[in-house]
């Protein structure tokens, strides 16, 4: 019972910053149906820039907040200046310009920063927490409460905001939303604005635990990206819970067999879930009126 507990515990850790980047993936595709694939960058962003400036002497809180702010700037950077000019190309080639997009980020963080893992000192402390025979850090309960308060602050958002409405509106019918006086430009920057945002805060709150270096966010968005597929892409719940059940996956897998096939049992799950349900967990079916 330890055991598996620990690995219920750890799964959830990671599980929940999976749902992060996975909601990120959520608010652009409702914005634009583009799959911006630069979302693992905006975490290693979140967590590299922390780390500097706390370094440089700046308290923590002022360099998380300067983090999510900066990063949130070079979201809306990507927007206007790679994703408006293309407005209009198929999907693919949008997606080939995130990932291009990525590639860019990386370099320059490479560059600016260092090669090395970082990480800053946690928020309350490195003392674990026993929970039914298996311990915690504090710093996971930050992780998972995250993940759970930016959740409820989109569905909040998107349901009860004229603003939020005016995306899922947009996403629905570009043409349409214009019509009825809704400046679709400005929808799109702000959801490049929060989806980084978003990014940044998961690579504040994890890299007390995971460290943090100028690649992590490759392997982040092709998690994440699972995470809302496995869901239902564009829907906040099913990327909260796919990306609980993904980390879910990934601990009990290595746990009880091995470490090193717990990325491939992962996307294995993901692949028969979306083979008997291609929209997803909580996708809605689509359908073409002829």
């Amino acid at each position: 019972m330890p055991e598996l507990m620990q690995f219920i515990l750890s799964g959830l850790t990671v599980g929940a910053v999976y749902a992060l980047v996975a909601l990120g993936f959520t608010i652009i595709y409702n914005a634009s149906d583009v799959v911006n694939f630069a979302q693992g960058e905006f975490v290693m962003l979140g967590g590299m820039i922390t780390v500097f400036a706390h370094g440089a002497g700046m308290p923590l809180p002022l360099a998380a907040v300067i983090a999510i702010l900066v990063t949130a700037g070079v979201g809306v950077a990507l927007n206007k200046l790679a994703i408006e000019p293309a407005r209009g190309a198929p999907v693919v080639s949008l997606i080939i310009i995130t990932i291009g997009a990525s590639i860019f980020i990386r370099g320059v963080t490479q560059l600016v920063f260092d090669k090395q893992l970082h990480r800053f000192p946690a928020f309350s402390g490195d003392a674990p927490i026993r929970i039914l025979g298996a311990t915690i850090l504090p710093q996971s309960l930050w992780v998972m409460a995250g993940a759970v308060t930016v959740f409820i602050a989109l569905w909040l958002f998107f349901t009860r905001t004229l603003t939020g409405k005016a995306i899922l509106a947009t996403s629905n019918n570009r043409l349409a939303a214009q019509l009825v006086g809704i400046n679709t430009n400005w929808v799109m920057t702000l959801s490049f604005a929060l989806s980084a945002g978003i990014g940044a805060l998961a690579g504040v709150l994890v890299t007390p635990i995971t460290l943090v270096s100028y690649d992590v966010g490759i392997a982040l968005a092709l998690k994440g990206f699972a995470a809302a597929m496995l869901g239902g892409m564009g829907n906040p719940k099913g990327a909260l819970v796919g990306g609980i059940l993904l980390g879910l996956f990934e601990a009990l897998t290595a746990g009880y067999i091995s470490s090193q096939y717990k990325d491939a049992a992962a996307f294995i799950v993901i692949l028969a879930v979306l083979f008997a349900m291609p929209q997803g967990l909580f996708g809605k079916k689509s359908t073409d009126r002829v």
